[in-house]
Parts: C-alpha cells; sequence; structure tokens
C-alpha cells in the first residue's frame, strides 16, 4: 500500500500557517464519575498532534466516543474531559469547540482544538457528502491518524479524505498500514499465523483467507474444538459448533491442496467446569470424557507449537489458545507468547492483535518482544479477511 503521511508534509515543510485536521481514536472508557481510567489511545495520538503544532499547523483534533445519538449531545457524549487530559498531556491550552460544523472559530497556527463528538453529527455514520464537505472546507490538510476506526466508512474517516485539499496518513495509521501489509502481503516465510476465538462463525472469513497465505494455521479455544470434530475427535462438553464442521473441512483442505498445515494437538487440558479451581487433568487428544471440556492445549501440543512459532519468519497473532485468563489453563498461550518472543528476538516480525491478544501480551510480559502490536480492533479483523478498508482505499487514492 502506497499513502502520503504526516512525517513526509512536515519533511516537505507544507504544514506551516495551514488548518490542519486530525482525526484520532479518543474513544478512552471512563468510570461512573467520568474519569479517564485508561490513556492509552489518548498516549498514542499525542506524536501526530505535536508533530502538526512543532511544523506551525493551526490544529483541530477530531474524535469519537461511545454510539451517541447523531444531532443530540449528551454529558456521556462528550469530549470535555479527553480535551482536558490531552491538553495537559501537550502541555497547552485544548478547548472543546461545539457547533463546529459550519465553522466561525478560530485557530490560530500553533494552537490546537478539540472538536466535539464527531458522531453526535447528522449524517456521520452514513457519510452524508454534504457533511463531509464540510468537514473538507474546514481544514487544508486531513490527518487519518485513527486506524481502529478504518474500516468505517463515515464521513470523519473517509468522506472528508474524498474533498480536503490535502490528505495523509499520521504516524499510528501510518505505522498499521506498514506492519499489517509486511505481516500479511509481504510476508517472509514460513509465515505462521494462531487464530484463537470461541466461535469458528465469528472468525471463519479470517480462517479462510489466512489459509490461502501461511504455512501454518494454529487454532484454540472454541475454533479449535470445532476443528477437532471435523478431525474426528471426542471432545466431551467443549464449547464447539458442530454446524461448522463441513466448513473447518473446507479450511483444512485450503491448507492441504497448497502443501501447508494446521497443527492438531496431541494432548489437551480438560476440566468437568469451566472454573478456575475445578478438578483438572491433562488427557490424550483421544480421550476427552463425555463430562469434561477442553480449556487449554496440553504440554507436548504447546511444546510443538512453540517448536513452530521459533522457526516462523513471520508470525500474526490473533487469540489465545486457552482460557488464559485461569491459572491452569494459561500454560499452553504462554508457552506460546514466550516463543513468539524468541522468534522475534531472532530476527522474526511479529505483529499481534486484538483485546484477548493484547491482554495475553501483557499477562505475559512479552510486549517489548513483539514487532508491532496493533490498536486497530475491527480494522485489523477486517484485514485479516482479506476486506478492503474504505478509509485506508482513500488514503491510497488520493496519494
Amino acid at each position: 500500500m502506497v499513502v502520503k503521511t504526516l512525517a513526509q508534509l512536515v519533511e516537505d515543510g507544507c504544514l506551516a500557517g495551514k488548518r490542519v485536521m486530525i482525526r484520532s481514536d479518543l474513544n478512552a472508557p471512563h468510570d461512573e464519575a467520568g474519569n479517564i481510567t485508561n490513556e492509552t489511545r489518548l498516549v498514542a495520538s499525542v506524536p501526530a498532534i505535536r508533530m502538526a503544532l512543532d511544523a506551525g499547523a493551526a490544529v483541530m483534533v477530531v474524535s469519537h466516543r461511545g454510539r451517541p445519538t447523531e444531532g443530540l449531545v449528551t454529558e456521556a457524549d462528550s469530549l470535555a474531559a479527553i480535551a482536558r487530559r490531552m491538553g495537559e498531556l501537550l502541555e497547552r491550552p485544548m478547548p472543546l469547540i461545539e457547533n463546529w460544523v459550519d465553522g466561525g472559530f478560530e485557530v490560530k497556527p500553533g494552537e490546537v482544538v478539540m472538536l466535539q463528538n464527531c458522531r453526535c453529527n447528522a449524517g456521520e455514520k452514513k457519510c452524508d457528502e454534504t457533511l463531509s464537505k464540510k468537514y473538507a472546507a474546514l481544514c487544508d490538510v486531513f490527518v487519518h491518524d485513527a486506524f481502529g476506526t478504518a474500516h468505517r466508512a463515515q464521513a470523519s474517516t473517509v468522506g472528508v479524505a474524498r474533498y480536503a485539499p490535502v490528505v495523509c496518513a499520521g504516524p499510528l495509521m501510518a505505522a498499521e498500514i506498514d506492519a499489517l501489509t509486511r505481516a500479511v502481503e509481504n510476508a517472509k516465510h514460513p509465515l505462521a499465523a494462531i487464530v484463537g476465538g470461541s466461535k469458528v462463525s465469528t472468525k471463519l472469513t479470517i480462517l479462510s483467507n489466512l489459509a490461502e497465505k501461511v504455512d501454518q494455521l494454529i487454532v484454540g479455544g472454541g475454533i479449535l474444538n470445532t476443528f477437532l470434530l471435523a478431525a474426528g475427535k471426542p471432545i466431551g462438553k467443549s464449547l464447539a459448533e458442530p454446524e461448522l464442521v463441513d466448513e473447518c473441512r473446507r479450511v483444512l483442505a485450503i491448507l492441504e491442496k497448497k502443501g501447508a498445515t494446521l497443527p492438531m494437538p496431541v494432548d489437551v487440558v480438560v476440566a468437568k467446569a469451566f472454573a478456575e479451581d475445578a478438578e483438572h487433568r491433562v488427557a490424550d487428544a483421544d480421550d476427552v470424557r463425555e463430562d469434561e471440556m477442553i480449556l487449554d492445549v496440553g504440554p507436548k501440543t504447546a511444546a510443538m507449537l512453540g517448536e513452530i512459532l521459533r522457526t516462523a519468519g513471520t508470525i500474526v497473532w490473533n487469540g489465545p489458545v486457552g482460557v488464559f485468563e485461569m491459572t491452569p489453563y494459561a500454560e499452553g498461550t504462554r508457552v506460546m507468547a514466550e516463543a513468539i518472543a524468541a522468534a522475534t528476538d531472532a530476527g522474526a516480525f511479529s505483529i499481534a492483535g486484538g483485546g484477548d491478544t493484547v491482554a495475553a501480551v501483557g499477562k505475559f510480559g512479552v510486549e517489548k518482544r513483539i514487532s508491532y502490536i496493533s490498536t486497530g480492533g475491527g480494522a485489523f479483523l477486517e484485514f485479516l479477511e482479506g476486506k478492503t478498508l474504505p478509509a485506508v482505499a482513500v488514503l491510497e487514492e488520493r496519494a
């Protein structure tokens, strides 16, 4: 993918005195008192804003919060607390501008303002053309730096990018595009992908798309249980989707046709109840009893998967292989995390994405040993599905 970047515009001296609109993702969680409880997205959005300010631009930051009713701004929808905290992080005032769509406010070069929740604007979610043109009229340069919204064709993600005079990707967006392209489209082989989760149905498109590209496809969680059913293995009362066994067999056929594999477990960790304190045991994959459920891969399987991952050239990680939140069923994911980190240390490129995956990365302390941790959420998953992300597509078109 080739897109114009904010860094290129700064290097070319194109921002001095310009009105720059930056689409950030500042949708941070709040507690009942309205306090921000996780600042990860705020901190990650600071570099793009600083780059534009340091280059002499007048900066407007656009973001959403939650899923408000269009045409109405309630206290729960407001970006007031986020604007205050961003101002502190930037060490300068960051006024919140209400009713901004038709202009009427002033921002001088070297100043920054926050524009009230864009999803409160009528027509935002449907990418209304008139609204998109109004956004574009406010700026000389539009910067998309919110990869987490790249799969949404909305006025603040796609519409404004069609009509703004100059359009580019911010550092977060550019890094995501580079990392995903490197991991999937320009991968160094062997390419291994891990897809975990409770249901095949939610990851079927990803599995089918990755099966066409990878050398090893590792599956975990309820997804693995359905593949075990497809292979004729007993799974007891494990979470699975028997109605999708044929779909799993199609994925296996795709892999077999291209000489790739989906390694099946030789042992699993089973329990009679979904609980941390439930009695559990390691069972051969052929010896799961009717009253047991599979909650992790066993030690032999974890070692096998670890060996596959340690020798990979590229690793795409989306989902754990067991119920890693519970200590008795965390070992498979821990071994896998360590193996991915070791492969990265040895020169492999690794990318991890998805809420559970990022949580596992943090739990097992390998954050600094993963090449790239995606903040994309739904956009990350849709990229893995092989879908065109609307906001990325328009950046390519405008480049």
